[in-house]
């Protein structure tokens, strides 16, 4: 009886050694089964105790993360419109106030302008009055220029013509004529 060292199983039984691959032939089937149920209960637990525990607390982990930081931005994006509202409000102000400013200038010039033309006006009528008096004046020197003019030529032409001068009637005629 010779027997080959690899035909020996664990039960001190010979098996065949037929085919390329021992593990394939049935003769192992049964302690393969056992041996693979072994190996899947060990993963199974060392799964389960340890790995799996670890996986779900970084998964849990990382759910917390991102949770915080989804609050936090929800929080950083309702800080940012409560900044952008209140920019828009200080906008609103600042524009409310420069238009305030520019109309109080408006106003300011305006009056300043009514104020120089009303002393330009009175100015004007003032110098006009001056104007009106002086030739008002004028007129009354050269009327009574125009009077005695007349009255010297009037006198003169009664001279040439060989009359006899009455001045006093000549002041009448020309005074008459005249106005003067």
């Amino acid at each position: 009886m010779e027997h080959d060292a690899t035909a020996e199983l664990t039960h001190g039984t010979a098996v065949p050694t037929e085919g390329p691959i021992p593990l394939l032939q049935p003769a192992y089937f049964d302690n393969l089964i056992f041996w693979a149920v072994v190996a899947l209960v060990a993963i199974y637990f060392i799964l389960s105790r340890m790995a799996l525990p670890r996986i779900g607390s970084t998964l849990a982990t990382r759910e917390g993360t991102i949770a915080s930081d989804l609050s936090a931005a929800e929080a950083l994006r309702a800080q940012a419109r409560d900044a952008q509202a209140a920019y828009d409000k200080a906008v609103a102000e600042a524009r409310a106030e420069s238009n305030r400013i520019a109309q109080a200038t408006r106003d300011a010039i305006k009056a300043d302008l009514d104020a120089a033309l009303a002393q330009a006006d009175a100015q004007i009528e003032a110098r006009a009055a001056e104007g009106a008096r002086a030739v008002a004046e004028i007129q009354s020197q050269a009327q009574g220029s125009v009077a005695e003019v007349a009255r010297d030529t009037a006198r003169e032409i009664l001279r040439v013509l060989g009359g006899q001068v009455d001045e006093t009637a000549v002041d009448r005629a020309v005074s008459a004529r005249v106005g003067g």
